[in-house]
């Protein structure tokens, strides 16, 4: 019986020391560094956000983080829709543009 606890010691000592040689050779399995404890990878510009600002966001992932499927879901409809109001804007303005200029003709012909 003692025989058999200690070979069972040292299969746990050598499978914990073999875990920690893998753990500092290998890293957590990341493919990039980790991040600075209060740095994060989400930014966004000051000024106007865009689609491509939208889909290029990134979170950071914890242990019980979030379901990547849903949340690129969700940045791809927010990118579109981003898309569509800056192009509708555009056109508005362009046509806010245009009543400018035939008001403006019209106020200088009379």
């Amino acid at each position: 019986m003692g025989t058999a606890l200690i070979y069972l010691l040292v299969v746990a000592v050598v499978a914990a020391v073999v875990f920690v040689l893998a753990s500092l050779v290998f890293g957590r399995g990341e493919e990039l560094a980790p991040l600075a404890p209060d740095a994060t990878p989400t930014r966004l510009p000051a000024d106007e956000v865009l689609g491509d600002d939208v889909r290029g966001l990134r979170f950071r992932q914890v242990l019980r983080g979030y379901r990547m499927g849903e949340v690129d879901w969700v940045l791809d409809r927010l990118a579109e829709e981003l898309d569509r109001v800056a192009a509708e804007r555009d056109v508005l303005a362009s046509r806010v543009r245009e009543l400018e200029r035939a008001r403006g003709s019209r106020e200088g012909d009379a």
